[in-house]
C-alpha cells in the first residue's frame, strides 16, 4: 500500500508520517527526491531553490517524474508513506502504478495555527514573519502554472481529507479513525 500525503505547510503531515512509521511503513518524500537532484545539481538547498528545481524538472520531464523516481525507490512488498504531494501529476502516476493500492490523504489546519507550529519548530527553511509565511503558503497552495506547486488541487483529490484544529491527542485520534476506516474496507 502506498499512503500519499498533501496538505499546507505545517499542517500536521510529519506527525501522519511517524504515526504510519510505528506501523511499520516507509517514509519517503518528494523534497527527499528534489534534494537529490539539487545536491547533484549544485544548487542551493533552500525551499525556493527546492520549489523551483521542482517546477523545472516537472517542465522538462512532465509533472509526474517526482513519483515516477520515488516509484523507482519503491519495492513491491512493502507499505509506503509518501510525504509532500504537491502537483496533480505526482497522483495521476501514482494512481497508474499497479504494484500497490493507493490512497491520497490530505492534511490540513487553520492558518495562524499553522504559522504558530513553524515558529516553535524552528526548521532553518521554514518563514520567519507572517509575511513571508503568507507568500509560501500562497505559492504551495497553486499560484503557478500546471507544472509547478499545486497543493490546492491535489487536496482537492485526496480520498481522505483530516483537518488538524484540535489537540494532538484528537488529531492522533483523527489519523487512527483514518487508519481503521481504510482496514475496515478491506483496502489493506
Amino acid at each position: 500500500m502506498i499512503i500519499g500525503l498533501t496538505g499546507r505547510i505545517a499542517a500536521g503531515k510529519e506527525v501522519v508520517v511517524n504515526f504510519f512509521e510505528e506501523l511499520g511503513f516507509n517514509h519517503l518524500t518528494f523534497s527527499d527526491a528534489i534534494r537529490s537532484e539539487a545536491k547533484r545539481r549544485w544548487i542551493n538547498i533552500d525551499r525556493k531553490s527546492l520549489q523551483d528545481l521542482g517546477n523545472l524538472v516537472r517542465n522538462q520531464e512532465g509533472s509526474g517524474t517526482w513519483a515516477i523516481r520515488l516509484l523507482k525507490m519503491m519495492n513491491n512488498e512493502d507499505d509506503y508513506i509518501l510525504d509532500g504531494i504537491r502537483n496533480p501529476g505526482e497522483i495521476e502516476e501514482l494512481k497508474k502504478q499497479k504494484k500497490h493500492k493507493f490512497i491520497l490523504l490530505s492534511i490540513d489546519a487553520p492558518q495562524k495555527e499553522r504559522f504558530e507550529r513553524l515558529i516553535k519548530r524552528k526548521k532553518p527553511s521554514d518563514p520567519k514573519t507572517w509575511d513571508d509565511f503568507l507568500d509560501i503558503d500562497k505559492r504551495d497552495l497553486g499560484e503557478e502554472d500546471e507544472q509547478g506547486q499545486q497543493v490546492g488541487k491535489c487536496m482537492q483529490l485526496a480520498d481522505y481529507k483530516i483537518m488538524n484544529d484540535s489537540s494532538f491527542e484528537e488529531f492522533l485520534e483523527k489519523v487512527d479513525k483514518f487508519w481503521n476506516e481504510i482496514k475496515k474496507e478491506n483496502v489493506i
